[in-house]
């Protein structure tokens, strides 16, 4: 018995079967993005509020000017896992991303793992941000058109806001949130392609607001602030030289996080062979420019000790130049990052949830395809429900580094996949091939395993209660109701095969 269950945990999907799959009737997704398309979606998932909040704190406490530097080496890190993703993307074009090469490569279980722990980056992510989208629009409105909404509407129950006689009172329900939940699922509902146009367009208004502000700076440098380039260590590890740079790229890394849904989209992209890697090397190309001209601006404009314990370094840096309406240009970027960090997060959480349930992983409930729009709607629908009420009833702030970890153990998994497919499946067709593997996969896994342990106890104690529900879960239903199981049953290859 114990050699049966062995085999149910281990077992694989083959490449060819997972093709085969992608491609069926009428419970097929629609190929319609193009490779700018794919880059659109990966800057919209990758730029938020991080480029204006974790430059300042990067460069005060860790690197000073030299945080262009740690962006760098944050986006080198990136790289790593971004080949990783684009070989497996090209070679097993389907929805699922870190799920479908999972279970192409380590079985069925773990597969069945990482698509549990994907709700922790995609849905528990949109939450998160979707409570951040709120507080910005809530200010904006105020200081901007002077629209002041009720304090009770704008927080959960769980959080507090202060009347106009001075007390205290808590909050109803967070509406702004629940409303960005809402409209960005039902775009996605609709279809893909006009979710990316959406996503496209919000996303150049954003680039230019970021251009805008970099090259308005650029002009108001004073060179004095980059003096010294890299602080001398003050004697603590990450506290400016060498380790304080190295410490830096630890903490904007986070800044990255997202790019990888862009694989959820490889079932719904044209030519996948050859635009997944672009959309995915493309996107993080364009931003890690983005991201050290910002930080290298910013730290020019304001030296980098004056930042410290700054709530708002970029309204500082703007504070430089006489320009005050750039300030309000910037409040009105960050909404607009927010809109497609949480549209791109729920499009790769329903099309990961879409994927388990066509493997009968999860119930069919979440493969229904709509007939006319080609989306897999009641997955949208399910996520919008359930990721409406985390942001809108849970003070769920401080579940952002659940998001991390979560992408982190993702990133591990796609590079191991490389190396085990490149040792089971040396002559599979590769259109993209990932250079210097197992060196190259290997940095990607110890780069990633270092992020890891960076993260707190509580964090890593609320990722162990998840998996232990997601562990429940797969042996009281997954396990006995796996497709693979019951269609191919013992004859099913398995991982652990020579």
């Amino acid at each position: 018995m114990a050699a049966g269950i062995a085999g149910d945990l281990f077992r694989i999907k083959s490449l060819e079967r997972l093709n085969k799959d992608a491609e069926e009737g009428e419970n097929s997704l629609e190929r319609t993005l193009g490779p700018w398309s794919l880059i659109g979606l990966g800057i919209g998932a990758v730029i938020g509020a991080g480029l204006f909040s974790l430059t300042g704190i990067a460069a005060a406490e860790h690197a000073g000017p030299a945080v262009v530097i740690s962006f760098a080496i944050a986006a080198i890190g990136c790289a790593f896992a971004g080949m990783c993703y684009s070989e497996l993307a090209g070679m097993i074009p389907v929805a699922g991303s870190a799920y479908t090469y999972s279970y192409a490569t380590m079985g069925e279980f773990v597969a069945w793992i990482i698509g549990w722990d994907l709700v922790l980056e995609y849905a528990v992510g949109a939450a998160t941000v979707s409570v951040s989208w709120s507080r910005y629009v809530t200010r904006f409105l105020r200081d901007t058109l002077g629209i002041n909404l009720p304090g009770a509407f704008v927080n959960s129950p769980f959080e507090t806001y202060k009347l106009a006689d001075g007390s205290m009172a808590h909050g109803i329900v967070n509406l702004p949130a629940i409303f960005i939940i809402v409209a960005a699922s039902a775009l996605l509902i609709v279809g893909i392609r006009e979710s990316a146009r959406v996503n496209g367009a919000i996303v150049m208004v954003k680039i230019a607001v970021v251009l805008v502000v970099t090259g308005v700076g650029l002009f108001y440098i004073k060179a004095q602030n980059y003096d010294p380039f890299l602080p001398p260590n003050t004697g603590t590890f990450g506290e400016y030289g060498i380790s304080g740079v190295m410490r830096a790229a630890g903490v904007v890394f986070f800044a990255y996080v997202g790019f990888d849904a862009v694989s959820t989209a490889a079932q719904e992209a044209k030519n996948p062979q050859r635009n997944m890697m672009i959309g995915i090397l493309g996107s993080l190309a364009i931003c890690t420019a983005l991201y050290i001209a910002f930080a290298g601006v910013l730290t020019g404009l304001v030296h980098y000790d004056a930042l410290r314990g700054d709530a708002a370094p970029v309204d500082t840096a703007i504070a430089q130049t006489p320009f005050p309406w750039l300030r309000g240009l910037v409040t009105f970027g960050v909404i607009c990052g927010f809109s497609t960090v949480i549209l791109v997060l729920l499009m790769g959480q329903s099309r990961v949830f879409y994927t388990m349930s066509k493997d009968r992983l999860l119930p069919g409930f979440f493969s229904a395809i709509h007939p006319k729009w080609k989306t897999p709607y009641r997955s949208n629908m399910f996520f919008m429900v359930f990721t409406g009420a985390l942001g809108g009833f849970l003070p769920i702030s401080q579940l952002g580094h659940m998001t991390s970890i979560g992408t982190l153990l993702a990133f591990i998994l796609v590079c191991l996949g490389v190396i085990i497919l490149r040792r089971t499946q040396p002559d599979a067709k590769r259109e993209y091939r990932t250079p210097l593997v197992p060196f190259v996969p290997i940095l990607g896994i110890l780069f990633c395993a270092a992020m890891m342990v960076s993260l707190d106890g509580e964090t890593w104690l609320r990722l162990i209660i998840w998996m232990a529900i997601g562990i429940v879960i797969y042996f009281a239903w997954s396990r006995r109701n796996s497709r693979v199981g019951r269609e191919e049953g013992p004859d099913a290859p398995t991982a652990m095969a020579p």
